[in-house]
């Protein structure tokens, strides 16, 4: 959520997800969000990074550690951030950890190896 609060606090590590419709991009997407619940980052706007909104481009540029979790092989999150000028990142695949896109269901268990294998990427 890119609300006033979170903007502005100072967070050194942003977390960008894919949203999309595949199961996949939903497992993406409550991975982000039950990091920033577990606070080992803040969930930020991939869509302003697209539409390169200068508030959330500016507080990106600032950040210490970014992380992108695409869904699929497309990733959207990982070009997004490239094309945006934005080059150092971790990076992490839901379907390079053994889901299946169309074929993975949303649960706790599948959301919990995404945040397990995030965590381990960070510094």
């Amino acid at each position: 959520m890119c609300g006033q609060s979170n903007c502005c606090s100072g967070v050194p590590r942003l977390i960008f997800a894919c949203s999309g419709a595949a199961d996949v991009g939903e497992i993406a997407d409550r991975a982000a969000r039950k990091m920033t619940q577990n606070g080992l980052g803040t969930m930020f706007c991939l869509a302003g990074i697209g539409g390169r909104v200068e508030g959330i481009m500016n507080k990106t540029q600032a950040v210490s550690e970014i992380l992108a979790i695409d869904g699929c092989d497309l990733d959207c999150v990982k070009n997004c951030l490239e094309n945006a000028g934005f080059n150092k990142f971790q990076h992490v695949r839901v379907t390079n950890l053994g889901m299946e896109k169309g074929k993975t269901p949303s649960t706790e268990k599948n959301i919990e190896k995404v945040v397990t294998n995030c965590t381990g990427m960070l510094s």
